[in-house]
């Protein structure tokens, strides 16, 4: 007599989502968190920032801010953001718009 053995239970389990309460925040309001930030920065001129020197201030991560900034540079029309420069990180600059 032949026996086919049966496949073992799948005991995996799906990962768990064990994000804390800044995860849970939209992202629209991540965007006017950062775009309040920069604009207080930059209200005496350009700025210059790489995101992980921020991000304490702004209370994100600086993949966050890396995704949000490419966000804000079309959707914020009282500043100018652009991708100013990379060495180990993005160097971005910033100024209030005319």
């Amino acid at each position: 007599m032949s026996t086919t053995p049966t496949p073992a239970a799948d005991t995996r389990t799906a990962p768990t989502d064990e994000s804390d309460d800044a995860d849970d925040e939209p992202t629209a309001t991540k965007q006017q968190r950062l775009a309040d930030y920069l604009r207080e920065r930059a209200a005496d001129g350009e700025v210059y920032f790489k995101s992980k020197f921020i991000a304490d201030d702004v209370d994100l991560s600086a993949k966050e801010i890396g995704a949000l900034i490419v966000k804000l540079q079309d959707s914020v029309a009282d500043l100018s953001i652009e991708r100013w420069s990379y060495t180990g990180a993005t160097t971005w600059r910033v100024e209030q718009s005319s």
